[in-house]
């Protein structure tokens, strides 16, 4: 390639990803073309593509992509893409390779990663996938590994979907979503081989890194089904500080070993140093303040129904089932109700768990801990009564080979589930009003695309193996539109056809883009 050519065929090649990427106007809203660099296979030197990706403004008829010209994932980029204030950009069928972060964006707007591997190596990562203050977030049918701390981290990312990955190696949660992020759906993936944990809804985080109004919860309308978690040292799964949060239909294999095997706990606080942006946010009505010191964030609303969660002989959590905390008394002026408390309106019903023995504690028995005999939805009775907790030893059919289908005749066919319940918006804290988020709770098909039928047995999978096919009705651009309530029925997701991230609503057709080609030989 010569980057003095048209770029227009793969015999006008340009030389490097910098001369496509400049050809691209900055700062200005494309209104008459799209961009579309097609990578040849090959690797590309870091030299090669920009070590900063700021202000492309794509638009809906006029993205920008960045994609494989041959096989999926023969494009391999060595290095990181660095974003920062881009919209309407698609990462498609490319492999990431880096001793550090691979992908990371900050202020961006409709971004999708499709079908791409991003290695940060061995661990070396501190984030492998980092998006910050953000909007419409897609990350489908990728692999993304390699970090000391998370493969994946969401703050403050509103709106989108993270489904059909594979997430894993990392020291920490293998992903989480935190810093007011909200209406995010995270299903279909396989979580596996982290530290802390698979999944969790919130964590901790600096007040002023927070975008208004999402400034009191860590996590809003967060939708965690359908997913496949195992080999975890820590909990499958957690809520830290989240409203509105629905964890339902994942099966968990050899999880907790550190400690349990669910968590539902605080998020935190703090002021990191911008101590003017944190006094903002809190006279906004925001929780927290001004300090260094840690305030806890409660959870509300908080549904785990009909999982599966299994550890196998010879395996178990360390201490317990649960870490449910009880309440916590934040610090005066942080506008954070007190006392905190994690279990308010919490319900845990429908899951089927083998975890050691008889004697394994639930975890709430000691009266400091959350799930006390006077909260009427979670509470000792209640928890046994609605749960197959160490009674129904799971028959899968080879969960040590990777095959987590139920046996024909399985025993857990027979375990009691739970029909979801909808969310209300009613009791969410204001000022400042959050936007409502999408209050249908439905999980209408499994793993495999499967129909449930009822609430189905618990657990990601509902046949023994192939489930019938199923066509799910859904409106078009439903989960995908600018607004603050996205909806489609029966609660799915919408899976946008290549290369379109959005597709109009009432059934027409997606909009033809208009881009030009510009190829790229590899270094």
């Amino acid at each position: 390639g010569n980057d003095n050519n048209s770029g227009a065929t793969r015999a006008q090649a340009l030389r490097t990803i910098n001369a496509a990427w400049n050809r691209i106007p900055r700062g200005t809203t494309l209104n008459a073309t799209g961009y579309r660099i097609l990578l040849v296979a090959g690797d590309y030197a870091a030299s090669n593509f920009p070590a900063y990706w700021e202000e492309r403004y794509g638009a809906f008829n006029f993205p920008i992509l960045l994609q494989a010209a041959d096989a999926p994932r023969s494009a391999r980029l060595h290095g990181n893409i660095n974003m920062y204030d881009t919209r309407y950009f698609y990462l498609l069928d490319v492999t990431i390779v880096n001793d550090g972060d691979a992908f990371h964006c900050e202020l961006c707007n409709h971004i999708l990663i499709r079908n791409s591997a991003l290695d940060g190596g061995a661990r070396q990562a501190q984030e492998t996938v980092k998006v910050n203050q953000s909007q419409y977030i897609y990350i489908e049918d990728s692999d993304i590994a390699g970090a000391w701390d998370n493969a994946i981290d969401f703050v403050a990312v509103q709106y989108g979907a993270i489904t059909r990955n594979r997430i894993h190696n990392a020291d920490d949660w293998c992903a989480y979503a935190k810093g007011g992020s909200a209406y995010l759906r995270v299903e279909g993936n396989e979580i596996y081989d982290c530290g802390t944990g698979g999944f969790t809804l919130g964590q901790g985080t600096g007040l002023e890194f927070m975008s208004n109004p999402w400034l009191h919860y860590e996590a809003y309308d967060l939708k965690f089904v359908n997913n496949l978690v195992h080999d975890t040292e820590g909990a499958c799964f957690g809520v830290n500080g989240a409203y509105n949060a629905l964890l339902a239909y994942n099966t968990c294999y050899r999880v907790g070993a550190r400690s349990h095997v669910v968590e539902v706990v605080f998020g935190s606080h703090t002021c990191d140093g911008d101590t003017a942006r944190c006094n903002a946010n809190r006279a906004a009505g925001g929780w927290g303040n001004a300090s260094q010191t840690e305030q806890p964030i409660p959870d509300r609303n908080v549904l785990i129904y009909n999982n599966l969660i299994y550890n196998p002989p010879g395996m178990a959590s360390q201490w317990q089932h649960f870490a449910i905390y009880g309440p916590r008394t934040p610090s005066a002026g942080t506008n954070i109700p007190s006392p905190a408390r994690t279990d308010t309106n919490l319900q845990i019903r429908g899951n089927l768990i083998w975890n050691g023995d008889s004697n394994m504690p639930l975890g709430i028995e000691d009266p400091s801990e959350g799930c006390q005999p006077a909260n009427p939805t979670c509470n000792e009775t209640q928890l046994r009564a609605d749960n197959a907790i160490n009674t129904v030893e799971p028959q899968l059919v080879n969960p040590a080979g990777g095959n987590f289908h139920p046996t024909t005749g399985s025993n857990i066919l027979g375990v009691t589930t739970f029909a979801l319940p909808d969310f209300s918006w009613s009791d969410a804290p204001a000022p400042p009003s959050v936007p409502v988020g999408v209050l249908r709770n439905a999980v209408p098909i499994d793993r495999d695309g499967g129909a449930r039928v009822g609430s189905g047995p618990p657990g990601a999978y509902a046949y023994t193996s192939a489930p019938p096919t199923v066509t799910p009705t859904i409106t078009a651009g439903a989960t995908l539109t600018p607004t603050a309530t996205p909806t489609a029925p029966n609660g799915c997701l919408q899976k946008p056809s290549a290369p379109a991230l959005d597709a109009p609503a009432n059934g027409a057709q997606p909009n033809r883009r208009r881009v030009v080609l510009t190829w790229q030989t590899s270094a």
